[in-house]
């Protein structure tokens, strides 16, 4: 049986225009994540926890749904390197802002047996 993503604001719902799925089953979903400077999505969700790989990087903000800074990568140690790969947890109701010169583009690999 396939899990499907069943929040009404998962990522392929409401943010089609920043993540297409590369691929999809019962076990995993892969999705091809891209953000343009000064970009923004609309609010969605990640239901899975997923590997992320960096493809290129660019300073970003994590907001919730009501506006507040979940994260501002200019507060990490360091930026991801190039071909790094990071574990996120699932994520709930957020938008990200795009504050950077350059495109941030990220394969995700959603986990749905977790």
């Amino acid at each position: 049986m396939s899990l499907q993503a069943l929040h009404p604001l998962d990522a392929m719902r409401v943010a089609l225009g920043h993540h297409d799925v590369l691929l999809e089953n019962a076990h995993v979903r892969v999705l091809d994540t891209r953000l343009g400077p000064g970009e923004r999505t609309p609010v969605h969700t990640h239901q899975w926890p997923a590997v992320l790989y960096i493809r290129s990087w660019s300073d970003f903000i994590r907001y919730d749904a009501d506006g507040n800074v979940l994260l501002d990568s200019r507060s990490m140690s360091s930026a991801p390197a190039v071909g790094s790969a990071l574990w996120a947890a699932p994520l709930q109701p957020h938008f990200v802002h795009n504050i950077g010169k350059h495109a941030l583009h990220v394969i995700a690999v959603e986990l749905k047996d977790s």
